[in-house]
C-alpha cells in the first residue's frame, strides 16, 4: 500500500517538475540585411487566367494559328540572340519573359499542344546559364534576372502542363547534355554521372517551408549527391536527413523517399578543375562517402556551412566539391523576411545566410542536365507551395507557433528515449538536435499546415468542378489565404 502511495505522489511530481521551462540560452543569430523578391503581379496573373479562358472558346484552328504566329515571333528573337553573349539588362531577356507569359495560356487552352513551349524553355534555361557565366550573380539584378527566367518559366511551364491530359503529360525533360567521365547510372531514364546533384522536392510539410521559405522562392528543398562505385556501377546517394545526420541511401532506398519532383545537376567540363582532373566529381563524391562511413555527422539545424561538424542537405555537396577547389553557391542564399525567421528559428536555424537548395539552380558553375515530375506528383507540389506562402503571409504579419505546455513533460520522456536510441545508433522519435519544446512547436506547424491544405482541396476540387480546369497556381495560394484568415 505504502508503495502505490509513494507512486501516486512521484508520477505527478515527475509531471510538474518536468513542466519547469529550461533557461533560454541567447542564440547568436546571422541575418541577412537583404529584401526579398516579390513579383507583384497579381493584376497580371488575373489577365493571364481570363486569357486561358478566352482561348478556350476559341475555334481550334484559329486558337492554333494565334499560337503558331506567336510562337514564331519568339523564336525569332531567340534566334538572332542565340549565339551573343548578353547582360543580364539586355531587353532579350525582358522580351522573352513577356512573351512567354502571354502564350503560355493560349498553349494551356490547346486541344492538340506541341511540344514548343518545353523546348523553347529548354533553349532561353541553357542560355541564361550560359550568359550568367559572366554575371556578378551576388548583385540584386543578375538574381533578379536568373530567378524571374527560370523560375517564372518552370512556373508558366507547368501551368500548361496541369492543364494537360496524362497523354500529353511530359515528365522528363533533358536540358544540357553535359559530358562527364565518372561513371554512370540510369534513373528514372536520365542518365546521372558519380559527383552530381539531385536537388529534389521532398512531399513532408518542412520541405514545403524550405522550398518556399526564401528571399527567391523555389521549387526545391532537398540535395543529395550521387556516388557510383568504378567496379560495380552500384549507386548510392549522400544525403543529410533531419531524423539521422548524413547517410547514405541506395537507389531503392532514395525514390522510395517521396519525391515531388527533381532535378540532375553536373558542373560544367570546362571548369579548369575539371579539365585538370576529369574524375574530379567522382573523387568528391567519393570523399564525402567514405567520410559518411567514417565519422558521425549529425544534422545542422543551425544551417552554418562554416562548420562541417554536422551538415545540412545542402552542406554535403559544397563541403564535398569544396575539398576538391570548386566552390558552389556562387551567392549566398538569403532569409530576410522576419515572420520567416522566427519561424525557422524555432526550428533551430541561426544562420539566414546559408545554402538553400533552390538557389544551387542559378549557380553558374553548374548545368542543368534534366528535370523529372509526374503529373500528382506536381499538383501536390504546387497545393503544397500555395498553402506554405499562406502560412509565411500569416508568419510575416507576427503570427507565431505555439506549443501545448501540457504535452511538454511527455515530449520531454520522448526526448530522452531518443537519446538513448542514438547513443546506440539508431534513431529517434525526436530528431538528434532537436529539443522537445522544438518538436512540439514541429507539431504545431504541421497541424496548421494540413489544416490549411485539407481546406485549400476542398476549394480546389470545388473550382475545378464549376470552372473545368485545374486552378492556376495564384488561384490556389487565395483559397489557402482565405482558409488561414476564417
Amino acid at each position: 500500500m505504502k508503495k502505490l502511495f509513494r507512486i501516486v505522489w512521484i508520477v505527478p511530481g515527475l509531471y510538474f517538475l518536468l513542466l519547469i521551462p529550461m533557461p533560454q540560452t541567447e542564440s547568436k543569430i546571422q541575418k541577412a540585411a537583404k529584401t526579398p523578391f516579390v513579383w507583384g503581379q497579381d493584376t497580371l496573373w488575373e489577365t493571364l487566367e481570363m486569357n486561358f479562358i478566352s482561348a478556350k472558346a476559341m475555334p481550334s484552328k484559329e486558337l492554333d494559328s494565334v499560337v503558331r504566329r506567336m510562337t514564331l515571333a519568339l523564336d525569332s528573337v531567340q534566334a538572332v540572340h542565340q549565339e551573343t553573349s548578353l547582360r543580364p539588362d539586355d531587353p532579350y531577356y525582358a522580351l522573352i519573359e513577356k512573351g512567354f507569359f502571354e502564350v503560355a495560356p493560349l498553349i494551356a487552352a490547346q486541344e492538340n499542344k506541341s511540344d514548343w513551349y518545353i523546348r523553347f524553355y529548354d533553349k532561353v534555361r541553357k542560355k541564361l546559364k550560359f550568359d550568367s557565366r559572366s554575371w556578378d550573380m551576388a548583385s540584386a539584378d543578375s538574381r533578379k534576372v536568373a530567378y524571374r527566367l527560370l523560375y517564372g518559366m518552370r512556373a508558366a511551364v507547368e501551368e500548361i502542363l496541369l492543364q494537360s491530359g496524362e497523354d500529353r503529360f511530359v515528365s522528363t525533360m533533358f536540358v544540357q547534355n553535359e559530358t562527364s567521365a565518372t561513371p554512370s547510372v540510369n534513373i528514372l531514364g536520365i542518365t546521372v554521372h558519380s559527383g552530381d546533384l539531385l536537388v529534389s522536392r521532398g512531399g513532408a510539410e518542412v520541405s514545403a517551408f524550405i522550398s518556399r521559405g526564401n528571399d527567391y522562392p523555389g521549387n526545391f528543398s532537398h540535395v543529395a549527391m550521387i556516388y557510383v562505385d568504378k567496379e560495380s556501377h552500384t549507386p548510392y546517394l549522400i544525403e543529410a536527413h533531419i531524423e539521422k545526420g548524413v547517410a547514405i541511401a541506395t537507389l531503392e532506398d532514395y525514390l522510395k523517399d517521396k519525391k515531388l519532383r527533381f532535378m540532375v545537376m553536373r558542373p560544367r567540363t570546362d571548369l579548369e578543375q575539371i579539365k585538370a582532373n576529369p574524375m574530379l566529381p567522382h573523387e568528391a563524391s567519393l570523399h564525402i562517402f567514405d567520410e559518411s562511413q567514417s565519422r558521425h555527422i549529425p544534422y545542422d539545424f543551425k544551417m552554418d556551412y562554416y562548420d562541417a561538424s554536422a551538415m545540412f542537405c545542402s552542406e554535403v555537396g559544397s563541403y564535398a566539391y569544396k575539398r576538391f577547389g570548386i566552390d558552389l553557391w556562387a551567392f549566398e542564399s538569403t532569409i530576410s523576411s522576419n515572420g520567416i525567421m522566427e519561424w525557422l528559428n524555432d526550428f533551430g536555424v541561426e544562420h539566414f545566410v546559408t545554402q538553400m537548395p533552390s538557389d544551387l539552380e542559378y549557380d553558374p558553375m553548374l548545368s542543368v542536365v534534366a528535370e523529372w515530375r509526374n503529373k500528382e506528383a506536381l499538383f501536390q507540389d504546387h497545393l503544397d507551395n500555395a498553402v506554405m506562402d499562406a502560412l509565411i503571409a500569416r508568419a510575416n504579419t507576427g503570427e507565431k507557433l505555439d506549443y501545448n505546455i501540457w504535452m511538454l513533460p511527455i515530449a520531454r520522456v520522448v526526448k530522452g528515449y531518443s537519446i538513448m536510441l542514438n547513443t546506440i545508433g539508431k534513431e529517434g522519435i525526436v530528431p538528434e538536435g532537436m529539443g522537445a519544446v522544438t518538436a512540439l512547436k514541429n507539431t504545431d506547424f504541421v497541424n496548421r499546415f494540413q489544416k490549411c491544405k485539407a481546406l485549400t482541396m476542398l476549394k480546389t476540387k470545388a473550382f475545378e468542378e464549376e470552372n473545368k480546369y485545374v486552378p492556376p497556381y495564384w488561384q490556389m495560394v487565395r483559397f489557402a489565404e482565405e482558409t488561414t484568415s476564417d
